[in-house]
């Protein structure tokens, strides 16, 4: 059938001919064939045969191979396009395409050609937002900036949280089954934990047509727990969350949207983690996270979010500064502390063992680090993994980084076997183009308040020499 299908080249024939400037009878001349079996072929009435493909090649000193594939270029290029998530709810299949591609190349070239305008000026403009002189408030920082401004401590939610735990204590012989059963008793509704082919993708849905909250059974137990625990907080402290945003002033709405949904989390993880019991905890264990962990029957990543949110002034816990990145060095998530200051915009210092986490999964490293004025910190890192649903299935790695100010390491069961005053610390930069230091052979790019020297007679052991003044 394939093959078939593929000796129909009607389109190509029209095109070839347009572009040559003939007519049909001009055309069947050339080829000794009538006028009206060209225009069969240009239909796709008749397949292309053999014989005439060699005469066509002949006569008008064609490629065979590059006229015959002409159709399989336009075809993954089209494929290529129709593949975005943008065309997902159209169904166009594999057929439609090849259908629009045989039948007419012109358009289906076309519509690659579009897409790829769309994908460029869609770049253009990531980028131009990705521009710290821009305009064009960006959601993400807007509720960074928030968060850290309040210093991640909110103690409404901490209230609220505190609360909710209190009344599910005595509910269920586990926190998951407790939140069960207030779903049941308070709201009406049903938690259940369903296959993936069920949920169509989602983690968790509230459906509102059969009274229930749905869970996905990927995640795994801690998992579903917080989602559970979060969408109890939607139902509950919606309120509470309102009037925490509306506090503030946003430039968008979808940074106001982004920052109730960062509250939601925040205030989810006050239900697992009540603060004055998770503090003293963490005063008792040492920080010691995997031990939270179990005692919490948490992930190692939610242990150490709730860590950079002990802030309550008469049971303040460690400042620390958090960070998330992918293999590929992206930021997904970060948090300063308001003792370290990440770069907007950028990546990590290479020479942060953040990186090599990922060379060690699910093992703690630990390093003390310094920046260019001096103030010294002392890190945690390691691998964590999400997405994780059974055999084959898609999971995303990322390595998270837990810091503080050197003059609290002691308080941390992972500074126990170093000599702090002695360790000597690894100097790093913010990124590449905010570090001022002149001797690093892991640099990126230029800092951009230096003079870049460019001297072709002269290779320095740096990437880049620049002017000291």
């Amino acid at each position: 059938m394939a093959n078939q299908r593929s000796t129909f080249m009607g389109p190509r024939l029209r095109r070839l001919r347009r572009e040559l400037g003939l007519t049909q009878s001009v055309m069947a001349g050339d080829l000794e064939v009538s006028p009206s079996y060209i225009a069969l072929i240009e239909r796709n009435h008749r397949p292309m045969s053999a014989d005439l493909l060699i005469r066509l090649a002949e006569t008008y000193s064609l490629d065979i191979a590059a006229f015959a594939g002409a159709e399989d270029d336009t075809l993954a290029q089209l494929e290529a396009a129709l593949a975005d998530p943008v065309f997902s709810d159209l169904g166009i299949g594999k057929d439609d395409i090849r259908d629009l591609t045989a039948t007419n190349p012109a358009l289906s070239e076309a519509v690659a050609a579009l897409y790829q305008r769309y994908r460029t000026s869609q770049t253009m403009m990531m980028e131009r937002r990705a521009s710290t002189n821009s305009d064009i408030p960006d959601p993400l920082e807007e509720a960074r900036e928030f968060i850290a401004k309040a210093r991640n401590y909110f103690p409404s939610l901490d209230t609220g949280g505190e609360e909710i735990a209190r009344a599910l204590k005595s509910s269920g012989p586990s926190l998951f089954e407790a939140m069960r059963k207030r779903f049941k008793d308070k709201h009406a509704l049903t938690l259940r934990v369903l296959p993936a082919d069920v949920m169509v993708g989602a983690y968790r849905r509230h459906d509102r047509h059969r009274n229930q909250i749905a869970i996905s059974e990927t995640l795994d137990q801690a998992s579903r727990v917080f989602q559970a625990a979060l969408q109890l907080v939607l139902l509950e402290q919606g309120k509470i969350l309102d009037e925490v945003v509306t506090a503030a002033s946003f430039q968008s709405d979808a940074g106001r949207r982004l920052t109730r949904a960062a509250l939601a989390n925040y205030a989810a993880a006050a239900v697992i983690f009540p603060y004055e019991q998770f503090h003293q905890s963490a005063e008792e264990l040492k920080y010691d996270i995997e031990a939270l962990s179990r005692r919490f029957g948490a992930s190692f990543e939610q242990v150490c979010h709730r860590l950079t949110t002990l802030q309550r002034p008469d049971k303040e816990g460690i400042p620390f500064f958090f960070l998330s990145i992918d293999a590929a060095g992206n930021v997904s998530k970060r948090f300063s502390g308001g003792v370290f200051p990440f770069a907007r915009y950028g990546g990590s210092c290479a020479l942060w063992n953040i990186h090599e986490a990922f060379r060690t999964p699910r093992k703690i490293i630990t390093q003390t680090i310094q920046l260019p004025d001096g103030e010294t910190y002392f890190s945690l890192s390691r691998t964590v993994h999400g997405g994780e649903g059974g055999f084959n299935a898609p999971k995303a790695e990322r390595a998270i980084a837990l810091g503080c100010e050197i003059k609290h390491a002691d308080k941390l069961v992972y500074a126990d076997s170093l000599i702090l005053s002695a360790a000597e610390p690894t100097p790093i930069g913010v990124t590449c183009k905010l570090c001022s230091r002149l001797a690093c052979a892991a640099r990126a790019h230029p800092p951009l308040e230096r003079r870049l020297i460019i001297d072709e007679h002269r290779r320095m052991a740096t990437p880049f020499s620049f002017a000291f003044d």
